[in-house]
């Protein structure tokens, strides 16, 4: 089986973990593209960015061409794929809004400003705390969100919310992107906010359980979702992530943020995690 992904092409959905952990010196292809890509020789920086984005979405933040990427990443393993068309600019188009037009953040609205490049610089992941702060997003406010690179997977996540973005490069590693609701509503919590019909409860009425359900769910949101919901978990619940797999990604984080896991995998078609907080 391992020896079949080997073998298969690389492709713009694939997670550039997965791909830096075929051959690491792919670095140097991502490097080539982009210097922004540089940003992978870091260990610490690569913890969070490489699992958490998609071959696709790193094109897109570094604006060059996703085909051309794609070709060069298999190129650079041996497999042969076809040579993309070369486009006009050989580059990705603009940062757009959810709406799909160029965005413009209100200039008069009170502005919540929310800085994780330390967060980026020594591996931690920020996304809780970014949704954290989208949860408690005043109706007409602007979330000024300071990165250390564009953070094009939460785009698709905070859409689906009604936020629209802007983005603008300060430098190299210096990124403002706003984010504001384009139709007013504030988004529910992440727990309330469940992908299923309805909201999560527990099936034995336990009001001490909360279910999060993230099946069908695109990286990285349903690991954005249940990290978010950790946040607010409060002391001596539990938090149930029900998945389609193992939700490895996760797992690591889980220790490192003080919380300990059982992950039952005895049911068809779901994998459970029961999450709380250790006491250790």
């Amino acid at each position: 089986m391992s020896g079949a992904r080997e073998s298969a092409p690389v492709t713009a959905t694939d997670r550039v973990s997965d791909v830096l952990a075929r051959d690491e010196s792919l670095i140097d292809v991502f490097v080539r593209h982009a210097p922004h890509f540089a940003k992978l020789r870091n260990r610490a920086m690569r913890r969070v960015m490489a699992r958490l984005v998609t071959v696709e979405q790193a094109a897109r933040t570094a604006r060059v061409s996703t085909d051309q990427l794609v070709h060069d990443l298999n190129d650079a393993l041996g497999i042969e794929t076809p040579v993309p068309a070369v486009s006009q600019s050989g580059h990705e188009p603009p940062a757009r809004s959810a709406a799909g037009a160029t965005a413009r953040h209100p200039t008069t609205a009170r502005i919540v400003e929310l800085d994780v490049r330390d967060d980026l610089r020594s591996g931690r992941e920020p996304f809780s705390r970014i949704m954290a702060a989208v949860a408690e997003l005043p109706a007409h406010a602007v979330l000024q969100l300071r990165t250390l690179f564009e953070p094009v997977p939460l785009y698709a996540v905070l859409g689906k919310r009604g936020l629209a973005h802007e983005a603008c490069a300060d430098g190299a590693d210096d990124w403002r992107v706003w984010f504001w609701r384009a139709d007013g509503p504030a988004p529910e919590s992440p727990v309330a906010d469940s992908p299923r019909p309805g909201r999560p409860t527990a099936p034995d009425g336990d009001p001490s359980t909360q279910w999060l359900d993230v099946r069908g769910l695109t990286p990285p949101e349903p690991l954005v979702r249940t990290l978010a919901a950790l946040e607010l978990l409060p002391d001596g619940h539990t938090l149930v992530h029900v998945n389609d797999r193992v939700p490895q990604f996760l797992l690591p984080l889980l220790a490192e943020r003080g919380f300990a896991y059982q992950t039952d995998e005895s049911r068809d078609g779901a994998v459970h995690v029961r999450i709380w907080r250790s006491e250790s």
